[in-house]
């Protein structure tokens, strides 16, 4: 096994404060930090576990938190949270980085910083943390993890900018917004479209670009509510 990673207890110790739990076997911990690169015995199985209980614990969060919400807006705020990106940031946030267990290729070729090894890598130490305590052990140190981000979200996260325009309109007695081709330039392998989006008398129109109309359009959207936050 490569043992680039946590070279020695001091390393490993920093990065158990961080993440608010101590291992009594720290074999476990080390499991779960080894990426498949270094071998047949990795985080694999580890990272199963833990993305089961991740989506529990965030799913009773936000239940507790939006009593009134439907599953299907629960369900995409789960998604918004437990998400590559969302877990990813919580492993910087803890450093697992630098204690990772990774094969020479994925050294080389950047693994240490990848969103998904990252992602994989916290789930793995969740699942860790199952095996070396008890579910409800773990289920506590994860809601904490999580408890700033539930604590701030909101139910227009994850929708994209169109209908979070359109929602807003609505809320406020307003029209829904209407967008128009405004041109189609470039070659047939790179167009650039440019669109315009319209609110009616409540805020100037705006335009948004994309390499489709589809993106065009939510970069118009995009604009908008930005437009309509400043005023």
């Amino acid at each position: 096994m490569a043992t680039d990673g946590p070279s020695n207890a001091l390393k490993l110790e920093q990065l158990q404060r961080r993440l608010g739990y101590h291992f009594r076997d720290q074999d476990l911990l080390l499991l779960a930090l080894s990426h498949r690169s270094v071998g047949t015995r990795n985080n694999e199985r580890l990272e199963f576990l833990g993305d089961a209980l991740v989506n529990f614990v965030v799913a009773e969060a936000l239940f507790d938190r939006f009593p009134e919400v439907k599953e299907g807006v629960l369900s995409r705020l789960r998604a918004t949270l437990v998400c590559r990106d969302g877990l990813a940031h919580l492993a910087h946030q803890f450093d697992i980085a630098s204690c990772l267990l990774l094969g020479l290729g994925e050294r080389k070729g950047g693994g240490r910083q990848r969103e998904s090894i990252l992602a994989d890598a916290l789930e793995a130490i969740v699942g860790a943390m199952i095996k070396d305590s008890s579910t409800t052990e773990a289920a506590t140190v994860v809601a904490q993890w999580f408890a700033p981000e539930v604590a701030v979200i909101d139910e227009s996260a994850g929708l994209d900018a169109k209908t979070r325009l359109q929602e807003l309109l609505q809320a406020k007695g307003y029209l829904v917004p209407t967008y128009a081709l405004l041109d189609t330039c470039g070659e047939d392998h790179a167009l650039v479209f440019t669109v315009r989006c319209d609110i009616g008398e409540m805020a100037p129109a705006t335009q948004g670009t994309g390499s489709s109309r589809r993106k065009a359009e939510q970069a118009a959207a995009t604009t908008m509510l930005e437009q309509l936050a400043r005023d």
